[in-house]
């Protein structure tokens, strides 16, 4: 595999809310692109989806959502800062951004107080401008079973999306916004898709966890739930064809943790949906760790549920 589109999307800074840059790469990538796809692709984007994007292929059936947005930090007063969803926070993990005086490079930094609060800070030489958006310095490395960077969730599922999109036929695939902070934009687009299309299937292209019960190497998981439960006879028939096909798989079954689809299953439309992701560990740090063959399957299942389903 190929991995070169997928280090040009982590390297693009678009923690949640500031996810413009990331969709305005994918626009320019289908423009480049489409003409050597099997079908034709319609773009949906602009102020009715605000920085979220859909492209459309023939008549859909089911979308697959991936979400564009990751975790980070903001600076908030005197370069103290504030998380943006969940990151892992440890003493010297390298941060990227900018502001109105240029470039940032710093470093993490956790201040404990006498009474063992533990407070965020970045090394700076100046003050940072309020509101300013870190998040992890891009450092991706692959060997022979195994890649590993910053924000492999959720690009990693961005860049499965973009390799379905060469072979999809009918289909849609969503690129959301504000995933890691609760979502925002799941129902907006789910209601234009089932406005014009009637469309309620949905798979979630996402990266899960190493846990008890998944781990590297033994296949895509497929999961039955997480904090949300999906309708037993559509993930029922997710299952089964896959036990039909040769992809390797696995069974996810979870207590907590979300997704796009809790904001679908939430969503006043009869709309189905199934997570399916490689499992990765050291999550939400810069080091995040996935199998390769996890992802060959990952795009396998993708590609015959579409046409299944």
């Amino acid at each position: 595999m190929d991995f070169k589109l997928l280090q040009k999307l982590i390297e693009i800074r678009g923690a949640s809310g500031d996810e413009s840059r990331v969709r305005d790469f994918i626009i320019d990538h289908v423009a480049r692109h489409k003409s050597s796809w099997k079908s034709e692709v319609e773009l949906v984007f602009g102020p009715e989806v605000q920085d979220s994007l859909i492209l459309i292929f023939g008549k859909p059936k089911t979308a697959v959502y991936a979400h564009m947005d990751s975790i980070g930090f903001m600076v908030g007063y005197d370069n103290h800062l504030i998380k943006i969803g969940g990151p892992r926070t440890e003493e010297g993990y390298e941060l990227v951004g900018s502001d109105s005086q240029g470039e940032i490079e710093t470093e993490l930094m956790i201040i404990e107080d006498e009474e063992g609060n533990k407070n965020l800070k970045c090394v700076s030489d100046r003050i940072i401008d309020r509101g300013t958006i870190l998040t992890f310095k891009p450092n991706f490395r692959e060997d022979d079973n195994y890649i590993q960077s910053p924000y492999l969730d959720n690009r990693l599922g961005v860049w499965v999306a973009l390799e379905l999109a060469k072979t999809m036929e009918n289909g849609a695939i969503v690129f959301s916004t504000y995933e890691e902070v609760g979502g925002n934009s799941v129902g907006f687009l789910a209601q234009y898709l089932y406005k014009r299309f009637q469309l309620q299937q949905n798979l979630i292209s996402d990266i899960t966890w190493v846990t008890d019960g998944v781990s590297h190497g033994n296949g895509v998981a497929i999961s039955m739930r997480d904090k949300g439960i999906p309708r037993r006879t559509y993930i029922e028939r997710i299952i089964s064809i896959a036990k039909e096909s040769d992809v390797k798989f696995q069974l996810e079954v979870e207590s907590a943790g979300g997704s796009d689809g809790s904001l679908l299953q939430s969503s006043e439309m009869p709309m189905d949906w199934c997570f399916i992701g490689a499992p990765e560990n050291f999550v939400h740090t810069p080091n995040e760790k996935v199998h390769k063959e996890d992802i060959q399957n990952m795009i396998a299942i993708y590609q015959l549920l579409l046409s299944k389903l």
